[in-house]
């Protein structure tokens, strides 16, 4: 609500969507900002060409929670849910 009271208050103003090329300069057409973006983000997330960039080896640590046996699981599932009690609720929600 307060960003239309803001709207309102300030009046219309107009917005430009305005990026600088490769070279600086300032560019406002609509096609050319598409394609900038597009560079842009084609040449931040090619990860082909990428230099420098180190591989990590991601290594996955034993599970300290020892698991279940099927006694613990078929006791879980018997067990309602939050104390209620099996079955439909005849009341209707109004």
């Amino acid at each position: 609500m307060h960003i239309g009271i803001n709207d309102f208050k300030k009046g219309y103003q107009s917005r430009t969507n305005k990026v600088k090329d490769e070279k600086g300069d300032k560019v406002a057409d609509s096609h050319k900002v598409l394609d900038r973006w597009i560079n842009h983000f084609s040449l931040l997330l090619d990860v082909h060409s990428a230099n420098g960039v180190r591989q990590t080896e991601i290594r996955i640590a034993e599970s300290l929670v020892p698991e279940l046996s099927v006694i613990e699981v078929k006791m879980t599932m018997e067990k309602p849910k939050n104390h209620k009690s099996p079955g439909t609720d005849p009341t209707p929600a109004y």
